[in-house]
């Protein structure tokens, strides 16, 4: 019974000396190759770890690195070493669920800055515009819009469902593709235009794990 207890720890030895002797490279292998990521990090690495659910929100510019990896990584994939606030870690990509994501393209006109009567009238003046063609929604982004989508002629890109203020996301989802049409919320009017119809996309939802080095 001694030796057998001796030998058993002679093997645990081996595995803690051997995880904290192995490379990153050979670490970030092993995880790869591992059906069980968090418990080798728990049971072999003997390292930190933290799972994180990241939902992405638009699937061309990223808010953070979690969202990019989200959206862009592979699954089972190893990332980095990243090293932020003095923090240094890995990032693997555990799953992935799919979402949907609407293409829209707006014209916001803050309330607190103009009277809704003010507001109103430029956004049946834009609408009308819009509607006899006498102007393109891109420009006229541009020249009124007080969101950062003026940089942009308007274009939101391709944004989550349930990111949308609700309001704004029912009547998108009850329009068809090319429409214009005003939304007023808390913040103001919106002048949407939608521009493609939804698409489902498969990275629209990642379970991340950060394991700490």
């Amino acid at each position: 019974m001694f030796k057998c207890n001796c030998f058993l720890i002679l093997i645990f030895s081996s595995l803690t000396a051997s995880s904290q002797q192995m490379t990153i490279s050979r670490m970030k292998a092993e995880l790869e190759k591992s059906p069980n990521s968090p418990l080798y990090v728990k049971d072999i690495l003997k390292k930190k770890f933290r799972l994180d659910t990241v939902m992405v929100t638009r699937t061309a510019h990223f808010n953070s690195l979690a969202d990019s990896l989200a959206y862009k990584g592979v699954i089972k994939k190893v990332y980095g070493p990243y090293h932020i606030q003095g923090i240094r870690f890995l990032v693997q990509v555990l799953a992935k669920l799919p979402n949907t994501f609407y293409r829209i393209s707006q014209i916001y006109i803050d309330t607190s800055v103009f009277r809704y009567r003010i507001a109103d009238s430029i956004g049946k003046s834009i609408l009308a515009r819009v509607s006899n063609k006498e102007d393109d929604f891109g420009h006229l982004a541009q020249t009124y819009s007080m969101g950062g989508e003026a940089s942009t002629q308007g274009d939101l890109g391709w944004v989550a469902k349930g990111v949308l203020v609700p309001t704004i996301e029912r009547e998108v989802e009850r329009r068809k593709k090319g429409d214009v049409f005003i939304v007023w919320t808390s913040n103001g009017m919106h002048i949407i235009k939608k521009t493609e119809d939804p698409r489902q996309d498969n990275n629209g939802v990642a379970l991340l794990m950060r394991i700490f080095l």
